[in-house]
C-alpha cells in the first residue's frame, strides 16, 4: 500500500470524502488544498439528470462571469474588412478572413474563442473538423456568430465562458483561480450554478441536479451540498 504523503495526509485531514459541503465553505476548502506553485485554476463539475443524445435535453449556454475567469483569452475574429477595425478596436488579438482560414486548414488554432459573422459562416463552416474537436467552431447560440461584433470580443475579454453537457451529461467550466477570493469564487460560482437551475429542460424527468463537485487543477473534489444552492 502506497505511503500517504505530507501533503494527502493533510488534505485528507481537511476534507471528508462522504460529506457534503455549503456552497462557500466547500470553495475555501478547494483552495486550502491547492499546493501548487502557480494560480491553479478552479473548475466546477455539474452532473445532471439529462439525456444529451437528445436535442430537447442538450443543456449549453454562455455567461459573462461577474469577476472574470482570471485568464486573459485570445480571440480570433473571422469577418470582412468593413468590421475589421471594429474588431481591433474591441481589443481582438487576431483579425481577418481568407489568410486565416488557410492557416486554420493548415494546423493552426492558437486561439481561445473564435468569433465571426453570419455572411461569413458558409466559408468558416468548412473549417468544422478541425474548430469543432478543439471547441473553437462559431456558433450563434453561445454569441460567437453575430453582426455585433465588438459587443461579442469585449464579452470575452470581459470573462464570458461557454459551457455544454457532455455525452455523460456533466459540466465541467472554469470558474476562476485559486488566487481569487472565497467571495469572489462564491460570485462566480452562484452565477453559473443558478443560469443551469434555470436552463432544465421541461423533457428532463426526475433529480436535474445530481450532484456539483468543485476542484482546482491538481486538487481533490470537494463535494458541494445541493440543497445548499436553494
Amino acid at each position: 500500500m502506497a505511503k500517504l504523503t505530507k501533503k494527502r495526509k493533510n488534505v485528507l485531514d481537511k476534507v471528508k470524502q462522504d460529506e457534503a459541503y455549503a456552497l462557500e465553505q466547500a470553495l475555501k476548502l478547494v483552495k486550502e488544498i491547492t499546493t501548487t506553485n502557480f494560480d491553479a485554476s478552479v473548475d466546477l463539475d455539474i452532473r445532471l439528470g439529462v439525456d444529451p443524445r437528445k436535442a430537447n435535453q442538450l443543456v449549453r449556454g454562455s455567461i459573462t462571469l461577474p469577476h472574470g475567469t482570471g485568464k486573459t483569452k485570445s480571440v480570433l475574429v473571422l469577418c470582412t474588412p468593413d468590421k475589421e477595425d471594429e474588431a481591433k478596436a474591441a481589443g481582438a488579438d487576431y483579425v481577418g478572413l481568407d489568410e486565416y482560414i488557410q492557416k486554420i486548414k493548415g494546423g493552426w488554432t492558437d486561439v481561445d474563442v473564435v468569433i465571426t459573422m453570419p455572411s461569413v459562416m458558409p466559408k468558416v463552416g468548412a473549417l468544422g473538423r478541425i474548430l469543432g474537436p478543439r471547441g473553437l467552431m462559431p456558433n450563434p447560440k453561445t454569441g460567437t456568430v453575430t453582426m455585433d461584433i465588438a459587443g461579442a470580443v469585449n464579452a470575452v475579454k470581459a470573462g464570458k465562458i461557454d459551457f455544454k453537457v457532455d455525452k455523460y451529461g456533466i459540466i465541467h467550466a472554469a470558474i476562476g483561480k485559486v488566487s481569487f477570493s472565497t467571495e469572489q469564487l462564491v460570485d462566480n460560482a452562484s452565477e453559473l450554478l443558478n443560469t443551469v437551475i434555470k436552463m432544465k429542460p421541461s423533457a428532463a424527468k426526475g433529480t436535474y441536479m445530481k450532484s456539483v463537485y468543485a476542484s482546482s487543477t491538481m486538487s481533490m473534489g470537494v463535494r458541494i451540498d445541493i440543497k445548499s444552492l436553494a
